[in-house]
């Protein structure tokens, strides 16, 4: 009150005078979250802004893995922030926002705290430009207790992986809650090609005789689901699938005998994404496509928005149109509609799971109720399986085989309960309403109670949060069988032997 002491205030005046004070010292501006609250993973991601979009500008020398350059990020506050942090692992050369130079300190652990000149009031736009040039590969550089930047046989490299890949390529809001649009230019040496997400705007030949690659995403993407892969890939085939969206895919030189197979598989990915877009809705995106990396390198397949990356191993047997059915139906469940928190993984694995199902029946190699049966019945009561909550399964066991089977069962379950027709029709509605977001199992369960006029949560506790076997299959009672008198689907094996590489990541 000294303050206005020599001013001739109403009671009223003095009143709001004080009132103000107490606002604006309460609304001090405070340091964002260091992680987006994943009870999973609790340093990724990071409060205080959103991001809309990431422009990365980098030149990649294989000899030295030395990684190169700027990321330009447009966010904007979303709180009075004193400080805030991104999520990334290299060293940073310089921090500056909206022009000005800003101090920034590396903690160890993925997290670049960076203070900006001055506090940064809530709904300022923000161009955040970091600088950086480091080898990815460092030892000490881990997350999780892994290094996720891959060198690879061919000469390039990989960052590819869930889920975290970002903080080992760009500085990043980590987290599938902040999505954005994207630029990535990488240049590399003449004789490596350069892939990534969306559409290939150019490529540009560079003084020194390297290539600079310029791709572009124009639909909200997570940063997981953001991947680089640099090798040799002269089979590089550009098209246009049947619904006008670019279809570009790209197969590793050193497939061997796994080329034909490799091809055979996901050159059909138009006819795949055709397929489940008349089960799910339409499909999202701008572009769609894949890329086979060399055999055993990464070791698993990923869902990267509009392009997803396989293993050469995938096709070890012959055509797999199992793994590109199982991907591209993430391009849906995971990278459109993506998780709120990554206790919800079953959302992304258990409906890529059941699309794996429905492309059984489209190619006439046993029904979703089949082949869901015969996997319940084909695990015994005892086995470990069970033991593991899709609805919950922990950090160790977020990628666990049960996380799929048991997630596409469950899936099965729920259609067995209300129907067909109401079962895709919530599917399409989650699709519709979720779209380019992210959403938690209870608003899916919330979704299909409201659409079927069913109470389900004793069917979605007994599927996702019970351990042990529900005492009845995935068809209900009238349908139950032992698997004595189940005949194998045709497709049983070549989901189980995908599942296994699948899982095999983590």
């Amino acid at each position: 009150m000294r303050l206005f002491s020599r001013l001739t205030l109403s009671g009223t005046a003095a009143a709001m005078a004080v009132l103000l004070l107490t606002s604006t010292a309460s609304a001090a501006p405070a340091p964002g979250a260091p992680g987006a609250g994943d009870p999973y993973y609790p340093l990724d991601g990071n409060g205080g802004y959103d991001v809309s979009h990431y422009d990365i500008r980098l030149t990649y020398n294989p000899s030295a893995d030395l990684l190169s350059g700027t990321t330009t990020i447009l966010a904007r506050a979303t709180q009075d922030l004193s400080r805030f942090n991104l999520d990334f692992l290299l060293r940073v050369n310089s921090v500056r926002i909206n022009n000005v130079v800003a101090r920034f300190e590396s903690t160890g652990n993925g997290e670049l705290v960076v203070t900006p000149a001055r506090p940064l009031l809530q709904g300022t736009n923000l161009t955040i430009v970091v600088q950086y040039s480091d080898v990815p590969s460092n030892p000490a550089y881990t997350l999780n207790g892994a290094n996720s930047w891959l060198r690879t046989p061919d000469g390039g490299a990989m960052a590819v992986n869930e889920p975290q890949i970002a903080p080992w390529w760009y500085p990043s809001n980590d987290h599938p809650t902040d999505k954005a649009t994207f630029d990535v230019s990488v240049a590399a040496p003449q004789g490596l090609e350069v892939l990534s997400n969306g559409v290939l705007v150019s490529r540009q030949q560079q003084i020194n005789g390297w290539i600079r690659w310029n791709w572009r995403s124009t639909k909200p993407q997570n940063t997981y689901a953001t991947f680089m892969v640099i090798g040799q890939y002269d089979d590089l085939r550009f098209s246009t699938a049947p619904d006008g969206t670019p279809f570009i895919t790209a197969y590793n030189n050193d497939l061997g005998e796994n080329a034909d197979a490799a091809r055979a598989s996901v050159e059909r990915t138009p006819e795949i994404i055709e397929f489940e877009a008349t089960q799910f809705g339409p499909y999202p995106f701008e572009a769609q496509g894949g890329v086979v990396a060399g055999n055993g390198t990464p070791g698993f397949a990923l869902e990267n928005q509009t392009r997803p990356v396989y293993d050469g191993r995938f096709f070890r047997r012959g055509a797999n149109t199992f793994v590109v059915a199982h991907e591209n139906a993430h391009q849906w469940f995971g990278d459109s509609v993506s998780v709120h928190g990554w206790t919800d993984i079953w959302l992304n694995e258990g409906f890529a799971t059941y699309a794996e199902y429905l492309w059984s029946e489209y190619l006439g190699e046993g029904t979703p109720a089949e082949v869901a049966q015969f996997t319940y019945d084909s695990m015994p009561a005892d086995d470990p399986f069970w033991q593991v909550l899709p609805g919950n399964p922990g950090p160790a066991n977020q990628f666990d085989n049960a996380v799929y089977d048991r997630g596409g069962m469950t899936l099965q379950a729920l259609r067995t309960a209300v129907g067909d027709d109401t079962f895709f029709q919530i599917l399409r509605a989650w699709t519709s309403m979720q779209i380019y977001g992210d959403a938690t199992t209870a608003e899916f369960i919330d979704l299909a109670e409201r659409m079927s006029g069913q109470q389900l949560d004793e069917l979605f506790d007994t599927w996702l949060f019970t351990p042990g076997k529900p005492a009845t299959g995935p068809n209900g009672p009238a349908l139950a069988r032992s698997a004595a008198t189940t005949a194998e689907p045709k497709s049983f094996q070549k989901i189980q032997l995908t599942h296994e590489l699948l899982t095999a990541q983590h």
